[in-house]
């Protein structure tokens, strides 16, 4: 029989295990990832705790959009584990959001801005309403559409159609799309890529801002993170078949990138606190 002394323990046994799950966004141990007999990286371990904003660098063909597709839960590792939100990655998990990478939609795109953002509800289903929603349902999805589209700045153009929209535009419903579903996780595949240097920063100085009134933890994907720099706490960083975390100031240094490349590579940043690599190109 359990006594009232053994039974308090194991509460707050159970209280504390809860909080370190809430506390970790992702969690990785071990991890090796392979595509065929090509191994993309391995023996990676990190902690991205919630609430973090995490920009994930490294060259083309490094494994960024791969490590995406894992916590999506689309493909398994080779070797090691990973917890996304504190369990193992499953396909559809509703408190991630994901922003895929895409160039500009197709200019003949005739579906309004509203009813695109709302495919976010009903993606599941091919962007096909449930026949048994109740009219009270119908209005909340409603609400719903428009506050993630007034929480991104897209309510002026709500009715417009989204082929006619600007990359700028167009980013900001996919971003609305994204978090109509209130997630807990964000994910975004090079969400400025295709868009101007002053589309570029306010998508970026957009997404900060959502995820902190939201209480978002961010891992976004970027070939430049300049424009992300303000906002960034963790930069996971992917080359040589490694993973390495850290500070903006830690992983972004001529020291470390050149031992990662293992070639002579030198950092500057200029007044401004912008990067600049010579010797190579931090996310190509």
């Amino acid at each position: 029989m359990t006594g009232p002394a053994e039974t308090e323990h194991t509460t707050e046994t159970t209280t504390r295990q809860k909080q370190e799950v809430r506390a970790h966004a992702l969690e990785a141990h071990g991890l090796t990832v392979q595509q065929g007999d090509r191994t993309i990286w391995r023996d990676a371990s990190f902690t991205i705790h919630a609430g973090e904003f995490v920009c994930a660098l490294g060259p083309n063909g490094a494994g960024k959009t791969t490590l995406l597709r894992l916590v999506l839960g689309l493909i398994s590792p080779a070797q090691g584990e990973i917890h996304v939100l504190g369990v193992p990655p499953k396909r559809g998990n509703p408190l991630i959001g994901y922003v895929p990478q895409r160039r500009t939609l197709d200019a003949h795109l005739r579906v309004c801005a509203r009813d695109f953002v709302m495919l976010g509800l009903d993606g599941h289903r091919w962007g096909v309403a449930s026949p048994f929603v109740s009219s009270r349902q119908r209005q909340a999805r409603r609400e719903a559409v428009e506050a993630a589209c007034e929480a991104v700045g897209a309510t002026s153009y709500i009715n417009r159609p989204v082929g006619q929209l600007s990359g700028g535009e167009q980013q900001r419903l996919l971003l609305a799309q994204s978090i109509l579903g209130q997630p807990h996780l964000l994910l975004l595949d090079e969400p400025l890529a295709s868009l101007d240097i002053r589309n570029q920063y306010a998508i970026a100085h957009l997404v900060g801002t959502v995820a902190q009134e939201h209480q978002m933890t961010v891992l976004l994907v970027t070939h430049d993170i300049n424009p992300l720099l303000p906002m960034t706490q963790q930069v996971l960083y992917i080359a040589q078949k490694q993973i390495t975390l850290g500070t903006p100031e830690e992983i972004i240094s001529t020291e470390r990138l050149s031992r990662l490349y293992r070639v002579p590579v030198e950092v500057m940043r200029d007044s401004r606190g912008r990067v600049l690599v010579s010797g190579l190109e931090l996310g190509r």
